[in-house]
C-alpha cells in the first residue's frame, strides 16, 4: 500500500470500458450482488470527464443503458487507484475520493445512490477485479468468545437511571482496559481484545454499550430522537467505572470514542491511567449525512455501507463483514445521534492542550486508511498536548481494535508501554 499523492495505477475507466462485457457477466454471477440487487433499479454512469461507462441493475441483472439516474464523476488517477488491487489511502472506496479527492462528486439523484450504495459499492468491486484484480485480504481470524461474560449494571445518564450491558473478559492484576466502542456500534467491537487469551491473562478487558445501542436501556425520549453529548458520554464512562468499582482503569477507543478519550483525559483525568485514542483528532467535521435517517432510504443497508470504506482494504473479509452487520442492527437514528457527538458536539479546540498527561498519559494512533479522521489531523492534535504519543498505523483503517486484531495488537502493546512507562 501507499500514500505517496504522485503514485497512481493504469488502468482505470478506459480498461474498464474495454473489458465491460467480462465486468457484467461477472456481476451477473456474483452471489453478494445477486442478493442486493433484490429490489434494485439503477442506472449509473462513471466517469472521469472523458472515458464514461453506464449501466442498468435491475433484480433480473446488468443492462447496457445511455442515460444515468446517477453520475459518479472523479479525476482519473483516483479511479486508477479505486479499480486497482492496491489502491492508495482515500482513494480505497468512492466515498472516500468523495471526501477527500478534489473533483469528486455525485450527479444526478443522491438520494438514489443513498437507496443503493451497497449496490454501487460490489459493482465498483467487481470492476477492480476486471481491471487488475482482488484486494489480497488477511486470513480470517478465528475469535473464541468462550470466556467473554456478560450483565447489566445501573448508571444514571444525564439524570435518568438506565441499565448498561456490560460484558468483560480476564482476571489479569494489570490495570483493566475499558474499550469504547465506535458511533452506531456496541460492545462487540471489544471482541477481539477480550478473545485474545495473552491479554486476558494479564488484564481484565471491559465494554459496554452505549445507552440505547445493543443490549442497554435507552434514555426516555421519542423513539429516533437520541443525540450524543459530551455530558452524556461523560457520565456513562463514570457511571460504568463506579458501578464496577474499577481503579483507574486505560481507556480504549476509535472514533467517536476516541474522541471520548480525549474528553476524558480533559474532564476526569485523575479517574483514569491514561487513554488509547485512535481516530481522534481535536475536531472532526464533514461526517453529518441526511441518508443515515431519510425515510426513503434503508438505514440498515446505507448506514453500514457509509463507513464500509473506513475500513482498511486488506482487512480480514469476516471482520469487515461483522462490522457491517453490526452497524445494520444499529437501530434508527442512533448512528445519526452518535453522529451529532463525533462530528460537531465533541470539539476540542482550546481544550486538548490543556490535558495533563502527568496525570493522565496519551497515546493516539490513527490507521493509514482512514479518511474520516486522518493520521495528519491525529498528528496535528497530538502535537498539542504536551506529553502526548502519535504514530500511524499502516495498513489499518478507522477500526483497528476489530477490524485487523492481528495488525492491531502489536501498537495496543506499544501503547500500554509508552503508558506504563
Amino acid at each position: 500500500m501507499t500514500n505517496d499523492p504522485n503514485h497512481s495505477h493504469a488502468g482505470g475507466l478506459s480498461v474498464l470500458a474495454e473489458r465491460r462485457d467480462s465486468w457484467r457477466r461477472a456481476a451477473e454471477e456474483d452471489a453478494q450482488l445477486r442478493e442486493f440487487r433484490r429490489n434494485a433499479d439503477l442506472r449509473i454512469a462513471f466517469t472521469d470527464g472523458n472515458e464514461r461507462v453506464t449501466v442498468r441493475v435491475t433484480p433480473g441483472g446488468l443492462d447496457e443503458t445511455e442515460n444515468a439516474d446517477v453520475t459518479l464523476v472523479a479525476p482519473a488517477v483516483a479511479w486508477n487507484e479505486l479499480l486497482s488491487g492496491t489502491p492508495a489511502p482515500t482513494m480505497n472506496h468512492f466515498l472516500a475520493m468523495l471526501m477527500r479527492v478534489n473533483g469528486t462528486r455525485i450527479e444526478g439523484d443522491e438520494i438514489r445512490f443513498g437507496q443503493h450504495a451497497h449496490v454501487v459499492r460490489r459493482l465498483l468491486e467487481l470492476a477492480r477485479e476486471s481491471v487488475d484484480r482482488p484486494i489480497d485480504r488477511a486470513p480470517d481470524p478465528v475469535l473464541d468468545r468462550s470466556g467473554i461474560r456478560g450483565r447489566h449494571v445501573p448508571v444514571t445518564v444525564d439524570g435518568d437511571r438506565v441499565d448498561l450491558y456490560v460484558e468483560e473478559a480476564g482476571t489479569g492484576s494489570s490495570t483493566p482496559l475499558l474499550v469504547l466502542h465506535t458511533a452506531g456500534a456496541d460492545g462487540r467491537q471489544a471482541h477481539p481484545l477480550m478473545a485474545d487469551a495473552e491479554l486476558t491473562a494479564r488484564r481484565r478487558v471491559i465494554a459496554f454499550d452505549m445507552p440505547g445501542h445493543g443490549r442497554s436501556d435507552a434514555l426516555p425520549g421519542p423513539l429516533g430522537s437520541w443525540s450524543l453529548t459530551p455530558d452524556r458520554y461523560a457520565d456513562a464512562i463514570l457511571g460504568v467505572i463506579d458501578a464496577l468499582g474499577l481503579e483507574r482503569p486505560i481507556l480504549v477507543g476509535a472514533s467517536m470514542a476516541g474522541e471520548a478519550c480525549l474528553l476524558m483525559a480533559y474532564r476526569a483525568p485523575d479517574r483514569l491511567g491514561g487513554v488509547i485514542a485512535c481516530e481522534a483528532s481535536e475536531y472532526v467535521p464533514g461526517r453529518v449525512t441526511p441518508w443515515a435517517g431519510h425515510p426513503q432510504v434503508n438505514e440498515s443497508i446505507f448506514v453500514p455501507e457509509w463507513i464500509d470504506g473506513l475500513i482498511a482494504p486488506t482487512a480480514p473479509a469476516s471482520m469487515r463483514d461483522l462490522i457491517w452487520r453490526g452497524y445494520s442492527q444499529g437501530g434508527h437514528r442512533t448512528f445519526a445521534g452518535d453522529i451529532d457527538f463525533y462530528s460537531g458536539g465533541w470539539d476540542g479546540r482550546g481544550i486538548v492542550n490543556l490535558i495533563d498527561t502527568s496525570i493522565c498519559p496519551v497515546v493516539m494512533m490513527t490507521g493509514e486508511f482512514d479518511y474520516s479522521c486522518t493520521p495528519a489531523m491525529s498528528q496535528a492534535t497530538a502535537e498539542q498536548i504536551p506529553g502526548a504519543r502519535f504514530w500511524m498505523m499502516p495498513g489499518l483503517g478507522h477500526f483497528p481494535i476489530c477490524e485487523h486484531p492481528a495488525a492491531f495488537r502489536p501498537h495496543l502493546d506499544k501503547a500500554l508501554a509508552e503508558i506504563g512507562a
